[in-house]
């Protein structure tokens, strides 16, 4: 049912409208420049570019985060200035950030009874909790309501994130990559609890590196490019290989148009499936692993298999369901309960991280800012990170050889394409894509027999994530085992050889991407065998 309120504001044609918003930080970085836009209620607006590309910086400012440094946000009514993201909020705005805010040791329902808290009065948690039953059935987002959000994978935390925003009722509704970590069902019921919202008159902003997603939901596409605004179409109007070049700046190749489109039925041919036919253990051999969780006793459950070298071996799934607790036991940073895990024969359950690196393994996190990088170190820093004991890098007495180690750096640079000042940048300096960059240039660097890689391309753009994606290939035909975990099903399809759907700590079941249907793994990912 459409409010007065919005009645009212699709008579005036737009809810809210950037006019000329340019917005630049202290060092002097323009992070937006000149960007006019208008947000109309009962549509949904595709918002892409590049990491770096200023769509967060946007977004920031019409939620109430950052203020422009020069044009103005009007709505109807009259120019807008948000002093903070609750007044924001209190005029009908609400964004779900890509890094969350959430109070660690709160649940679920206390996180979002905290963000309708006011002065001096109690937090409503029995009417919050029931808001949250009718949001998740609603929305076919669900989320432990009763366990610490700092216990729950980051796709858990972001259900929560994006249910705390809806539970707001907001008038208009930021969303940054929210379907990350979701199965195809819960995406379509995302989709299709965000378009009875639309029906409603509410305006809706889709931040999405997939384009599969922004020709399934949205009406309206807006690029960005450089902090520029680029293209401003009618989504029926162009192709996705159009907004592809838009978002880059140039034509997008095959194989990048591929991996973020790629259906079962187009395995790309670098795909070769001679690893999966291997005999006798591989490179990694894991036989009954139990590991605990921190939510659960176990949270992952008589697991066997094998990574070949050569080959690329893909975990699909939601987060939460055993991936994370799986590979903090393969690389060191989590006991497990039982069975062997072992590299080269060796078993490597037992081991700390650093002896487990020794064996060959390369380890790509799936959260770059809490595992991956100290943002407040240097480029330099974060690049020998694990590696600072090596003979090249450490002089008499373990003095550390900055010249050696900033040759090494500025090759990282070089090879892996890192857009950076030099080996002296903050870490934090650096774009999504660029900070996940040096992370990949820091492992492969160790020349490993296997790579871990969790999430490795997670929230980076089309190009980045091609990078990445086109590095792991190399590496497998380089010879390299590849244990790939993604929650995003088309990038397991593009690049795995063998799959594996993994459902509360266990595989539902191994197989060559061809041979599943999307609809077939749907259904395994939500735990259905039948």
């Amino acid at each position: 049912m459409i409010s007065a309120g919005a009645r009212e504001r699709k008579r005036d044609g737009y809810f809210l409208r950037a006019e000329g918003i340019t917005k630049v930080y202290a060092d002097g970085t323009v992070a937006v420049r000149d960007v006019t836009l208008e947000l109309r209620p009962g549509e949904i607006v595709g918002l892409l570019g590049e990491n770096g590309a200023g769509k967060t910086t946007l977004t920031k400012i019409l939620s109430g985060l950052l203020p422009p440094t020069r044009g103005r946000v009007v709505s109807p009514r009259g120019p807008v200035r948000f002093g903070s993201p609750r007044e924001a909020l209190d005029f009908g705005i609400g964004m779900v950030h890509q890094h969350f805010a959430l109070v660690g040791t709160f649940t679920a329902v206390e996180n979002v009874a905290l963000s309708h808290e006011r002065p001096l009065a109690p937090l409503a948690l029995a009417a919050t909790r029931a808001g949250l039953e009718r949001l998740m059935a609603e929305s076919g987002l669900k989320v432990p309501l009763d366990v610490p959000v700092e216990k729950l994978a980051v796709g858990e935390q972001q259900r929560v994130e994006i249910l705390k925003v809806l539970s707001r009722e907001v008038e208009l509704l930021i969303l940054d990559e929210p379907t990350s970590v979701l199965t195809p069902l819960e995406v379509d019921e995302l989709f299709a609890f965000l378009r009875r919202l639309r029906g409603e008159g509410k305006s809706i902003v889709l931040i999405t590196h997939k384009l599969r997603e922004v020709g399934a939901i949205t009406d309206r596409v807006v690029v960005l490019r450089k902090g520029a605004l680029v293209g401003d179409v009618r989504t029926a109007d162009v192709t996705k290989e159009e907004l592809a070049q838009l978002m880059v700046g140039r034509a997008v190749g095959t194989r990048a148009a591929r991996a973020v489109e790629l259906s079962t039925e187009e395995i790309p041919a670098h795909a070769a499936h001679g690893a999966a036919a291997a005999r006798g253990p591989g490179v990694l051999h894991v036989e009954g692993l139990t590991v605990p969780g921190d939510t659960k006793p176990v949270a992952v459950h008589d697991l066997s298999f094998d990574v070949y070298a050569g080959e690329i071996f893909g975990i699909a799934g939601v987060e939460g369901n055993g991936q994370s607790e799986l590979v903090e036991a393969l690389t060191g940073l989590r006991p497990a309960l039982k069975g062997t895990a072992t590299i080269h024969g060796r078993n490597i359950l037992g081991l700390d991280p650093r002896q487990i690196y020794r064996l060959g393994v390369a380890h790509i996190p799936e959260d770059r800012w809490r595992l991956g990088l100290v943002l407040p170190f240097t480029l330099a820093e974060n690049a020998i990170l694990g590696v600072h004991r090596w003979p090249q890098f450490r002089g008499p007495f373990s003095v550390l050889r900055w010249g050696k180690i900033h040759a090494h750096v500025r090759s990282l640079i070089e090879r892996f394409e890192i857009q950076a000042t030099g080996p002296g940048a903050p870490a934090r300096s650096l774009s999504g894509g660029n900070q996940q960059k040096l992370i990949v240039g820091r492992e492969l660097a160790k020349d490993p027999a296997i790579v871990i890689a969790s999430q490795p391309t997670r929230g980076l753009d089309v190009g980045a994530a091609q990078y990445i994606r086109d590095i792991l290939v190399e590496m497998r035909d380089r010879g390299r085992a590849i244990l790939l975990v993604s929650a995003d099903l088309d990038e397991v399809l593009a690049l795995s050889d063998r799959v594996a759907i993994m459902y509360e700590g266990r595989f539902m079941g191994v197989a060559r991407p061809e041979e599943l249907s999307r609809e077939r793994i749907g259904m395994l990912m939500g735990g259905v065998r039948g």
